[in-house]
């Protein structure tokens, strides 16, 4: 995927490994692998090939956790070789480019699975892996403003609760990141950074760099700082560690590099990962397929680990508009070779998202809805976050100091790794289980709409799981928020052409109004160019929010910033709203001032 110029719009959906096809497990299951209780656990590279050859191949050779000594003899006289090892949770990564490793070492005593971890060729960078590009930094003259993502999520109004404790690292298990963002610079953690393509860590400065634009995205929805520059965070306090699983050109997420990450997460004390991809090249791995068996097991395994250090997973639900809860088909896989169409059932399950514990989150459009790309499923989503739909994307940091939209459960999955990052802030003993369970309780209950396809009740369904992701709640803040709070439930009709008012009476304030007054809007209109909306101050003065831009977007759900500082404060407001066209109506649905 390319770099993005400033402000250009990038849809995510046919990228390899990106969450395009990503089912996942809500109920929280505590880590129960023998590795997890152990103290720390080691990445060795023993007996490695000294030079790449055509038709090497990557395995997952499992033993009993603490086993892996008494087996790593018998990879070598079984035609292969140790690439790494993670003796606590009983996982060797092997190479061989014989034909009969796999079935040669399911023989081996003590070995309890092996399986192929891809259907191609371990590429010859992985014995000498290159550094990732450094890129140019392109200064910025962009001002940070509320976006509409941060607003529906009011994150806006939980920075005035916390904007996240400088302990809390935050890992972006990605296509890496782009630490010299001027965004993302003041709160990168380099010395728990890292590279994990091809299933072992990598240490070297910069090789956690991006090798795409995905995992920089990513990062800045999290924790991109409050410097007055570019975009915000959900969570700009928070510190961001890049691991990068992506190998490059393929950009590509193997169940090695996977299994590498959450160990390392786990080692690195990271209280949550974002994990905005599925383990290649399977959308679904089935238990009753030896290879794919070996590698749920395997990346399993490396959850409960990082879980059992005290790190929580969130993991996106994936872009193919999919019932997770019935699945029939995949026709997506193996998508390192040739795809083919295959009958799947339950049984079959995204990795990373499908695993005990990992927190699963479907996107919602502006405004609320479900994305249109969003999977869903009763019992399999956990909590809905923005993801962007169409024209409205979720505008974030991209490599070179650039920024851009994209849209996806990538994107959304973020957002609730940054609020899960503001839980463990304000809560700073808080277990994985903990903050799972408060992501739950926060989230504001979204209902099904008239869609059949969305089954469950109003408080868990297949569309928003527990419901829409809610970071004031979530850092134990309270609506009406900070500062004297005014608002006005009453929806008010916007016919074609006509303009319309809706009052608010503003009483017991001391003085003029801020200079930093805060404008609530939710107003339901399609094709939001129509419209020309005004803050009117009680004594006549207007202010402009928002003049017939956005085109066809739908809905103006947002939070505005007026400086109305020339103004008394107690009075009649009201807010404007004109529309200049035919066809698209509306109504305002509620509106709020916050002093």
């Amino acid at each position: 995927m390319a770099v993005a110029a400033l402000g250009t719009t990038m849809a995510l959906a046919a990228p390899a490994g990106f969450a395009h096809a990503a089912p996942s497990d809500t109920a929280p299951v505590a880590a129960s692998s023998a590795g997890a209780k152990q103290a720390t656990t080691t990445t060795k590279a023993a007996a490695a090939p000294a030079a790449w050859a055509a038709g090497t191949r990557a395995y997952l050779v499992i033993t009993a956790p603490g086993g892996t000594s008494a087996v790593s003899g018998a990879v070598a006289s079984n035609g292969g070789s140790v690439f790494a090892t993670y003796d606590a949770i009983g996982v060797i990564v092997a190479h061989s480019t014989s034909a009969s490793f796999a079935s040669s070492m399911r023989t081996v005593g003590g070995v309890q699975q092996v399986g192929a971890t891809r259907t191609s060729d371990v590429p010859a960078d992985a014995y000498n892996p290159a550094l990732p590009a450094n890129p140019a930094q392109s200064a910025t003259t962009l001002t940070e403003s509320n976006r509409w993502d941060m607003t529906q999520i009011k994150a806006d109004q939980a920075w005035a609760v916390t904007t996240g404790s400088a302990s809390v690292k935050v890992g972006v298990l990605d296509t890496g990141v782009d630490d010299q963002h001027q965004d993302i610079a003041p709160n990168f953690n380099a010395a728990d950074s890292a590279s994990c393509a091809y299933g072992k860590a990598d240490t070297r400065a910069g090789a956690w760099r991006d090798v795409g634009t995905h995992g920089t995205h990513v990062a800045g929805t999290i924790a991109a700082a409050k410097n007055g520059k570019g975009v915000v965070g959900v969570a700009p306090g928070v510190k961001i560690s890049s691991v990068r699983i992506a190998e490059p050109t393929s950009s590509l997420f193997f169940a090695e590099n996977t299994i590498c990450g959450f160990v390392w997460a786990g080692d690195h004390g990271f209280k949550v990962t974002n994990n905005s991809y599925y383990t290649d090249p399977w959308a679904f791995n089935c238990p009753d397929n030896v290879d794919q068996a070996a590698i749920i097991e395997g990346v399993r395994r490396a959850q409960a680990y990082a879980e059992g250090k005290g790190s929580l997973q969130v993991a996106a639900a994936g872009n193919s508009n999919y019932d997770l809860a019935n699945k029939t088909t995949d026709s997506e896989s193996p998508n390192d070779s040739t795809p083919v169409t295959r009958t799947i059932t339950n049984a079959c399950i995204d990795i990373p998202t499908e695993l005990p514990g990992v927190v699963t989150v479907a996107a919602q459009g502006n405004g609320g809805a479900k994305a249109s790309y969003s999977n869903f499923g009763n019992g399999i989503i956990d909590i809905a976050a923005p993801g962007g739909d169409g024209a409205s994307g979720v505008y974030s940091t991209l490599p070179g100091g650039k920024y851009g939209n994209m849209n996806g459960t990538s994107m959304a999955s973020p957002h609730v790794a940054g609020v899960a990052a503001l839980i463990a802030s304000t809560n700073p003993t808080f277990t994985p289980a903990q903050i799972r369970d408060q992501l739950g309780v926060q989230a504001t209950d979204r209902a099904c709409p008239s869609d059949a396809r969305c089954t469950g009740t109003s408080t868990k369904n297949g569309f928003f799981g527990e419901g829409a992701v809610d970071a004031l709640k979530a850092v134990g803040g309270s609506t009406p928020p900070p500062g004297a709070y005014f608002e006005n439930l009453a929806d008010v009709t916007i016919a074609d052409n006509a303009t319309v008012e809706s009052p608010i009476t503003v009483s017991g304030v001391t003085g003029n109004a801020p200079t930093t007054l805060k404008l609530g809007v939710d107003i339901k209109h399609t094709y939001i160019g129509d419209l020309k909306v005004d803050l009117v101050a009680p004594d006549g003065t207007v202010y402009t929010v928002h003049n017939r831009t956005g085109s066809g977007t739908d809905n103006i759900v947002q939070t505005f910033t007026v400086n109305a500082s020339a103004e008394v404060a107690n009075g009649v407001w009201k807010l404007r709203v004109n529309d200049n066209a035919s066809q698209d109506t509306g109504k305002i649905d509620a509106w709020n001032l916050t002093f």
